[in-house]
């Protein structure tokens, strides 16, 4: 579409007394965020956190309008070819939201369980609401009817194409780390839901009994059906906490003890501080954002554990060294795409490469606070190896004082698949099968253990 990325002044503001038809408000925001979040390259959970408020939606219709933009960019890469090869002409300039409508659109004819004439109807209603768009309200109906009638040929295309819905940068990353097959497989798992995991305090089967759900052989217990978590047994009095399986891992590599005195750097929102906390060791909890530290705390006190919160940057932080560090790097989060798949269409080559060299002297850093005998787990929620391997190899080159100790399966449920030639933590999101494909895989995860001599 020829004005994918050009800068645009918002629609206009609606008039007070409209009256919108029934699903309109929905999916006006779940336009908006498409928008947004493809122009600026923002989050889309953080803009939704912050358009949801003053767009009045009850529980139901944010839940929907957050369905149509995850969705969205989970198929983005299908739901644009789709369009284009129906518009002659490619997408009309100077059409205001005419792209984000579409997508949005496009996102309910053929993913979701969506009436195909209250996705057209809403989306032509949607159109001229801004007189750039209304003047594309016949192209876009005739597009959007078009989708419909042809939805099965458009995904038995989709199917076909592995790499349909990843940017090029990504497949040739991931091509040239793991091989094209296993790349293509990376990306086909991104196009399924994730799974919801549960980290818990003590006794895995039994809330996997309570809760319908599944014990992993890491000890994460998996939920079979997606329900509201705050009503789940267990959430009030703290016996569990949200965390994928594969991001459990790292603290399982660190091996806390009783009475350890151990520093978690870039530590919010706080399961891994929380699993720190649960095995009794001494928590330092350290983030640059006080906001997200307020996050950590809570969690922390609903789960009721207690650690030191620390507001600081860790690259620069001092302190007594400690028996044992957890810096979970701040990265592209590429490993996280299948739980956030706007990261594929926001993230790009060079920020990898930014984060690359802070994460370098994070490492540094934490290599300070790290005492003779004592354990640094480097961990990133990135499949880049520029963000795992490659900092590690670095990492020991300028650090001779320090030694990889590779990780047993032991000591992860006896799996050997995420253990690679080094030693190190390798998850992809392919790995760990399943009952179905969403009871299937966890994030891409890297994580490597280092003893200081």
């Amino acid at each position: 579409m020829a004005d994918r990325f050009a800068p645009r002044r918002p629609p206009r503001a609606a008039a007070p007394e409209r009256e919108d038809a029934p699903g309109l408000p929905a999916r006006r925001l779940a336009a908006a965020v498409i928008d947004e979040v493809l122009r600026a390259r923002v989050a889309l959970d953080e803009t939704l956190e912050r358009l949801l408020p003053e767009s009045g939606l009850d529980a139901a219709d944010a839940s929907l309008a957050r369905a149509i933009a995850v969705t969205a960019f989970r198929r983005l890469g299908t739901i644009r070819h789709a369009i284009d090869a129906r518009l002659d002409r490619g997408s009309p300039r100077q059409s205001g939201p005419f792209e984000p409508i579409l997508t949005a659109a496009a996102a309910q004819i053929l993913f979701l369980d969506v009436p195909d004439h209250a996705a057209v109807d809403l989306a032509i209603r949607h159109l001229h609401e801004d007189q750039r768009s209304a003047r594309y309200a016949a192209l876009g109906n005739a597009v959007l009817r078009r989708l419909a009638r042809e939805r099965d040929a458009v995904l038995a295309e989709a199917q076909a194409d592995a790499f349909g819905d990843t940017p090029d940068w990504l497949i040739e990353s991931w091509s040239a780390a793991y091989g094209e097959e296993t790349a293509a497989a990376i990306a086909m798992s991104h196009r399924e839901e994730p799974p919801l995991d549960l980290s818990v305090k003590a006794d895995p089967a039994g809330w996997a009994d309570k809760l319908g759900g599944i014990v992993l052989p890491t000890g994460s217990v998996r939920l079979r059906e997606r329900q509201a978590i705050a009503g789940l047994p267990g959430f009030e009095e703290g016996a569990w906490w949200v965390q994928d399986a594969a991001a459990a891992l790292p603290v399982r590599l660190l091996a806390p003890q009783p009475g350890e005195r151990i520093a978690d750097l870039c530590a919010a929102p706080g399961g891994k501080t929380a699993q720190i906390a649960a095995a009794g060791a001494s928590a330092t909890a350290l983030d640059r954002s006080g906001p997200r530290l307020r996050r950590l705390k809570a969690n922390l006190a609903r789960l009721g554990l207690a650690a030191e919160i620390v507001t600081a940057d860790a690259a620069s932080w001092k302190a007594d060294p400690f028996d044992a560090v957890l810096l979970d790097a701040p990265c592209s989060a590429t490993g996280t795409i299948r739980r956030h798949p706007d990261v594929a269409w926001t993230k790009l080559p060079e920020d990898r490469d930014r984060l690359a060299a802070l994460q370098a002297r994070l490492l540094d850093a934490a290599a300070a606070l790290t005492k003779p005998g004592g354990r640094l787990v480097y961990c990133t929620c990135s499949l880049e190896q520029q963000e795992g391997e490659e900092q590690t190899s670095a990492f020991l080159a300028r650090h001779p004082q320090f030694r990889r100790e590779p990780v047993r399966p032991a000591e992860i449920g006896g799996l050997t698949d995420p253990i690679d030639g080094n030693g190190d933590i390798r998850t992809l999101p392919q790995q760990l099968p399943g009952e179905t494909p969403r009871l299937s895989g966890w994030a891409g995860f890297y994580a490597t253990r280092l003893i200081r001599l």
